[in-house]
């Protein structure tokens, strides 16, 4: 398990060069006008981010501790609950 870790060192994997900051303001701008948009362009638009956050936990779920599984998982839980409440 400790090789696999290893994998997840900055600098290493597919997403290592896109810039953190890049990122972050995607992910806000998304959640940001799918709340102020809702509807079903909103839930669409926070659709999109349900499906990256669920994307990224079913690649690193062999690699995460239980306890960060469960924060991941509670964090994907309440991103769907809030796209269910724009619609």
């Amino acid at each position: 398990m400790a090789d696999f870790k290893r994998t997840l060192i900055p600098g290493r994997g597919p997403l290592a060069k896109v810039p953190a900051p890049a990122v972050f303001l995607l992910v806000l701008a998304l959640f940001g006008a799918g709340v102020w948009v809702r509807g079903p362009v909103g839930a669409a638009l926070l659709g999109v981010l349900v499906a990256g956050v669920a994307a990224l936990l079913a690649v690193t779920w062999r690699y995460l501790e239980p306890s960060a599984r469960v924060l991941r998982v509670l964090v994907l839980a309440v991103l769907v609950l809030v796209t269910l409440s724009v619609l």
